[in-house]
């Protein structure tokens, strides 16, 4: 079983910058891709971005593109999302997920975080 852990959520002013973690622990011989999710008040959960922990590839979704970015450290079994240009429409809560197979991503992986709320506001 792995666990993750996301940290580095908060409060920002619109076009601002917020950079999260998620941290991947546990006791696993399994490579996990990794990626992230947001669900705003009264909306469903949707897809954000990915990340193959192996080749770097990266996914976004189109309401992000050009403003997140995704990063990684393998050593220390971190994924990282910078955010640039932060807009009210970004307030969410932001989950991280994993899974073996990178494509599952974008549907959601097998492990979730509990999630780091992000606000957007002036």
């Amino acid at each position: 079983q792995v666990q993750l852990t996301e940290s580095g959520g908060g409060l920002v002013h619109p076009g601002g910058s917020l950079k999260l973690t998620c941290a991947l622990s546990g006791r696993t011989s399994t490579t996990y891709h990794m990626g992230w999710f947001r669900q705003a008040p009264g909306k469903e959960r949707e897809f954000v971005a990915a990340m193959s922990v192996v080749t770097g590839a990266t996914n976004y979704a189109d309401s992000v593109k050009g403003r997140f970015t995704m990063a990684r450290d393998n050593p220390r079994g971190e994924v990282f999302l910078r955010m640039n240009n932060l807009k009210p429409e970004d307030t969410a809560v932001y989950y991280c997920t994993a899974d073996p197979v990178y494509t599952k991503l974008t549907t959601g992986g097998s492990a979730w975080g509990q999630g780091t709320q992000v606000t957007v506001s002036s």
